[in-house]
């Protein structure tokens, strides 16, 4: 019996009557012109409504044109060592790996890893489909096998309707603006560069893999770390509702566990990372150590005290910071973040000697800052925390299992760790939404002017 990846994949020689090579009128054909004159590619991939941006026929070709330049990065390297003289024969010899999906559990993410699927094994690529897991997850399991690369479907915090691909590469971090404007220029029919598909690839169903990722997690502490503490989850009906009590359980700690039963329907409705609310409320009516609340696809987290006051991601690379130096095992004593950052998280670092390094807005951006500096911590304000001890992405997931044990290692509350650090200062953030983000040029012109009388930061995306 066919599965729906198989006929959509069927369907692509309809669609293209002749793969390979293709014609300028075949490439314009495999184009979409429904997509909007503003790039697809934002600041974590595609992300838009389902229906609108995010549709079948879009998945489709994303799949195809990641597909193809995947692919490519794999080849290119392997036909510099070729012998001309049987390079034919040796490049037939050459193993593409597979392209690991992900997804989280929104309605649509099914539709989109199918459509997904379908344009990636068109490209000639085998896919894995792992299921229901959370972004940190798919990111380790393509730097710990042998893929060529990852995408998850999910649009993290924002509302059901909405939904996301995110693209990995063969290290197990996002794609570089580089290939990402390549991807796009393919599904607008401006590529230049086609590489001819020999076979088609397969898809599978894998989601015995979580377990390596489950395994990591947990070996990246103490056994019964946790032994003692109260938590209370807020898993926000989405990747995580699985995985993470399994985890926090495995290493002794009591839950209470809030929105762990996905429907598709609810994922971030009024809970999560961006509804702190209900956890507060669990937090303080259950008597619990802390609660952490994660966002759709857990790549992010924020955690609530006994109290029930919000401990954002600013307290958090502090605190484990802190930690990290005592053991000697931060670098330069240097915390990476944005511009978003408090900015009395900045002066409390540095009066302690430390670095404090900003970049724009974007785990991306911290990464490569990151990168650079040879940092090993960095985040943002929102959650997304990075620790190279232990992995190459933000991790909702293992940042909270950390923060817990750094918890229960020292003896004290998390309210009284969070008050020996440091106080923020007034803070407000506004979004100004525009027509024409060419007029982001006229705020580059504006903002010199109004900082003058009122200081502030401001971004355009």
């Amino acid at each position: 019996m066919l599965k729906p990846a198989d006929i959509l994949t069927g369907l692509i020689p309809r669609l293209i009557p002749e793969l390979i090579p293709l014609s300028d009128q075949e490439r314009s054909q495999w184009c979409d012109r429904t997509l909007p004159a503003n790039p697809l590619f934002g600041t974590d991939g595609i992300r838009g409504c389902v229906g609108e941006l995010l549709t079948a026929a879009l998945a489709l070709k994303v799949g195809f044109w990641t597909g193809q330049i995947l692919r490519q990065q794999v080849l290119r390297p392997q036909a510099q060592q070729f012998d001309p003289a049987d390079g034919t024969a040796a490049a037939c010899e050459v193993h593409i790996g597979p392209v690991i999906i992900g997804q989280d559990s929104r309605s649509s993410s099914d539709m989109l890893a199918m459509a997904l699927a379908a344009g990636l094994t068109a490209a000639g690529v085998d896919v894995w489909n792992v299921g229901l897991c959370p972004t940190p997850g798919v990111a380790y399991l393509v730097s710990t096998t042998h893929a060529i690369g990852g995408v998850m479907i999910s649009a993290s915090h924002n509302p059901p309707q909405d939904n996301g691909l995110k693209i990995f590469g063969a290290a197990g971090t996002k794609i570089p603006k580089a290939l990402q404007q390549d991807i796009e220029q393919g599904i607008r029919g401006a590529h230049a560069v086609f590489s001819p598909v020999v076979q088609l690839g397969r898809s599978e169903h894998r989601p015995e893999l979580i377990e390596a990722y489950v395994l990591s997690l947990r070996e990246s502490l103490s056994v019964d770390s946790l032994q003692g503490l109260k938590i209370v989850l807020d898993l926000a009906w989405g990747a995580s509702a699985v995985l993470a009590p399994m985890v926090f359980r495995a290493l002794g700690a009591e839950l209470i566990c809030l929105h762990d039963r996905p429907d598709g329907q609810q994922i971030n409705v009024n809970c999560g990372s961006t509804h702190l609310h209900r956890l507060q409320e669990a937090v303080r009516g259950h008597g619990a150590d802390l609660g952490f609340a994660f966002d759709g696809d857990a790549d992010r987290v924020l955690a609530v005290d006994h109290q029930g006051q919000v401990v954002d991601g600013d307290y958090i690379l502090y605190l484990w910071g802190s930690h990290l130096r005592e053991l000697g095992q931060l670098p330069g004593n240097t915390i990476v973040t944005t511009v978003m950052a408090n900015l009395g998280f900045e002066r409390a670092w540095q009066a302690t000697g430390g670095q404090f390094v900003r970049t724009a807005v974007g785990d991306q951006h911290v990464q490569a800052e990151m990168d650079g500096l040879g940092a090993m911590l960095g985040g943002e304000q929102s959650g997304h925390i990075l620790c190279r001890h232990y992995g190459l992405t933000g991790d909702g997931l293992l940042t909270a299992l950390h923060l817990a044990e750094l918890l229960q290692t020292s003896g004290s509350s998390l309210a009284d760790l969070v008050a020996g650090s440091f106080k923020t200062y007034p803070q407000l953030l506004r979004n100004v939404r525009v027509e024409d983000r060419d007029q982001r040029l006229h705020w580059q012109k504006c903002a010199p002017l109004m900082a003058r009388s009122h200081p502030q930061k401001l971004r355009w995306a």
